[in-house]
């Protein structure tokens, strides 16, 4: 019996994600900045979740959030690189969480995110992680997420 490995592409699939197309910048920037073998990329909110946590959105609504944040930044990445096989390790995520003041489970709702990474990427999706709560965010969204990338040439 071989134990077949699968692409992250396929691993998406087989957890039942499709990557969705790329959004629109909503300002005078780019997606992502390559820099020799590092993506940076911009920050990625979604079009179905808004809101505040700790008011009109729970957790577990946030948690998901974050994983269609994640899903729109591997869209950038597979865009800029062609295939996420080519992701050598996932360096760093920043996660922005739209909260009230008194909302203190930001690491609980970018669990999304990072659950996302490990369940697609193993042992290379795992990173080094910040999740701050904000004030307000762009459009309303309840989440943004931004992230750090190494790749392979």
């Amino acid at each position: 019996m071989t134990n077949q490995v699968l692409t992250p592409e396929e691993r998406l699939a087989e957890l039942g994600y499709e990557l969705p197309a790329p959004r629109q910048a909503a300002g005078n920037y780019v997606s992502c900045v390559r820099t020799g073998n590092l993506i940076f990329t911009a920050g990625q909110g979604t079009n179905q979740y808004r809101g505040k946590l700790g008011d009109d959105v729970t957790i577990e609504v946030g948690y998901e959030a974050a994983r269609q944040c994640m899903l729109n930044l591997l869209t950038v990445i597979k865009q800029e690189v062609g295939e996420l096989s080519k992701v050598k390790r996932i360096v760093k995520i920043l996660g922005f969480v739209n909260s009230t003041p008194d909302f203190t489970d930001q690491p609980k709702v970018m669990n999304g995110a990072s659950d996302l990474l490990v369940e697609v990427f193993g042992d290379i999706g795992k990173h080094g992680r910040s999740a701050v709560g904000m004030a307000q965010l762009p459009h309303n969204n309840a989440v943004e997420v931004e992230m750090i990338v190494e790749i392979e040439d």
